[in-house]
């Protein structure tokens, strides 16, 4: 019986998960995915075409990665996590997530968008940038996430810290473009991506490159998963060659 409890748990590892994967030995799974809004728009349109050639059923919580993790801290279960790069590391180095299956999804640079009737700002060079900025009347972007921490660092380097606070909104796990799509907001700042995925408004165009920040957006599988074959094979569709044209569509960067 010992011995046949120590072969179960072996082939639950995640490295003979992938042999079995491979082998077409997975039957069909609840796969409970936790995935940045950074990829929302991408999850959107593959994890339905995930699910017809699989027969998985994937559940995803869309979040700023570092409310994620925190939900992780918490003790919540999952299978499959699409991060950032800070927050996918340390849960590696806290043994939550396996390291060898962290894989690159897609990486999208920042951009700022605006209504589609509203006028088009300059934002071609670094001052024509900072110009936009101090002439808007708001300006919105997730407080959390490296958006948000990027935004911040960009205000302090170009001395708009104090100026931009008061005309500033914070979003959640919402986008902020919706806010500009509304009108409520007159600019957003976010990944590219989802700016695009949300109608009603137009990208200004990406941060000038003295300015500008790429996000990296690793996928990996939780060391306790409960379905760790399937959760191998979602991974491994989202890095196949057949996935590169939708995630080019969305605006990103191929892992």
């Amino acid at each position: 019986v010992m011995q046949s409890n120590s072969v179960i748990a072996g082939i639950l590892k995640f490295g003979l998960a992938l042999f079995l994967v491979q082998a077409g030995g997975t039957s069909a799974a609840e796969v409970k995915v936790f995935s940045t809004i950074g990829v929302r728009s991408v999850m959107q349109e593959l994890g339905p075409q995930f699910e017809r050639a699989t027969g998985h059923k994937l559940t995803i919580s869309f979040d700023v990665a570092n409310a994620l993790k925190r939900r992780i801290d918490a003790g919540e279960t999952f299978d499959v996590a699409i991060l950032t790069v800070p927050v996918m590391d340390e849960l590696i180095k806290q043994g939550k997530i396996v390291a060898e299956s962290r894989v690159v999804i897609a990486r999208g640079g920042m951009g700022l968008a605006v209504r589609a009737s509203a006028p088009r700002p300059d934002i071609s060079s670094t001052e024509a940038f900072k110009r936009t900025l101090v002439d808007a009347k708001s300006i919105t972007y997730p407080k959390e996430g490296l958006t948000g921490l990027h935004m911040a660092k960009v205000m302090d380097r170009l001395g708009l810290a104090e100026v931009m606070a008061p005309k500033t909104t914070f979003t959640g796990s919402g986008s902020p473009a919706e806010l500009v799509s509304r009108g409520e907001v007159e600019i957003a700042a976010h990944i590219i991506p989802e700016l695009l995925a949300v109608q009603g408004v137009e990208l200004l165009g990406p941060l000038p490159p003295e300015v500008q920040t790429y996000i990296v957006l690793p996928g990996g599988v939780s060391a306790s998963a409960t379905q760790p074959q399937a959760a191998s094979e979602l991974l491994r569709f989202l890095t196949g060659p057949a996935v590169i044209p939708v995630i080019r569509s969305k605006g990103y960067e191929p892992g």
